[in-house]
């Protein structure tokens, strides 16, 4: 496609969001007897909207390395499970008892306790299935799959995600420091982006270096992303968020605006998005320009 005929990011980003509701929207096997009530409950947060961050960077990092676009969508597919049943739990009230997501009632207002955390559990289990269906349908080599499966299970697990959510427990009662402050923003934020942009370049079979870039740009978009979220929480249009404002001060969460002001917080955010947007444009990789795109618009976001 030459540059003139070249979609722009919104349109590009329309593009993947309807590619991923259509794949989503039949993500277990028609020939697979699941309990009704079980599919309602993963399907209502599975399509509740949402920006779809992760699976576009899958789908971005797979075409930037050369890669298909279809051979990324089952691992897309799987992020954002993963990210979805993160949500779910998160939301229930041994957690950060939400009521709301995305403007709708949270799982557990709607199917409750029990059902949300069986669903956030099905969420999870399913999108190792789904990671593997790279290989079956689509080619993806086993030991790419493999590498695949083994980070998924890295970044979302003990060492991952689950260990940033239990620090941020914790730090509930106190963070002293911004270097925990800082731990708990990169395992609950940017370790899924990393795994997403790394899964993508898997796809593609990019070399060595490549997959280095693409997971120290992953670090930084996905601490810049979490320092983001932390000045629209004071800043931002509860219209467009689709939550309440001004949450974490009423919950006494210590932000990165807590620690270094708001300013140095913007400044801090506009300094991981120059350096993620440097490190790609050397990797060596075919071409990165949504890649780049997709950072300023991460920078630039207003919910």
């Amino acid at each position: 496609m030459s540059l003139n005929n070249r979609l722009t990011l919104e349109q590009y980003m329309q593009e993947i969001g309807g590619l991923m509701n259509d794949q989503l929207g039949s993500f277990l096997p028609s020939q697979w007897s699941v309990p009704q009530s079980l599919q309602e409950s993963m399907s209502y947060s599975l399509m509740a909207g949402g920006k779809r961050m992760r699976p576009l960077l899958v789908v971005a990092a797979c075409e930037a390395g050369g890669g298909k676009r279809e051979a990324a969508l089952p691992v897309a597919c799987a992020v954002e499970m993963v990210h979805t049943y993160s949500l779910i739990h998160d939301d229930l009230p041994a957690m950060d008892d939400d009521d709301f997501r995305r403007g709708k009632p949270t799982n557990h207002k709607v199917f409750g306790e029990a059902a949300a955390i069986l669903a956030g559990d099905a969420l999870l289990t399913h999108a190792f299935y789904s990671v593997v269906q790279a290989s079956r349908q689509h080619g993806v080599p086993a030991d790419a799959v493999l590498a695949i499966v083994e980070e998924l299970s890295e970044y979302a697990g003990p060492r991952g995600m689950v260990g940033g959510q239990v620090a941020d427990m914790e730090g509930e009662q106190g963070l002293t420091n911004l270097e925990q402050l800082e731990y708990i923003h990169l395992h609950k934020t940017s370790d899924l982006i990393m795994f997403s942009l790394l899964a993508g370049g898997r796809i593609a079979g990019v070399e060595e270096n490549a997959l280095q870039a693409l997971r120290t740009f992953g670090h930084h978009l996905g601490l810049a992303f979490q320092i983001q979220d932390d000045i629209l929480d004071l800043t931002g249009d509860e219209a467009k968020l689709g939550k309440k404002v001004q949450s974490d001060v009423k919950q006494q969460k210590v932000t990165y605006p807590y620690f270094i002001g708001l300013e140095a917080s913007q400044q801090k955010v506009e300094q991981l998005t120059r350096e993620a947007k440097e490190v790609i444009e050397g990797a060596g990789l075919k071409d990165v320009q949504r890649l780049l795109e997709i950072a300023d618009y991460l920078m630039s976001r207003d919910h």
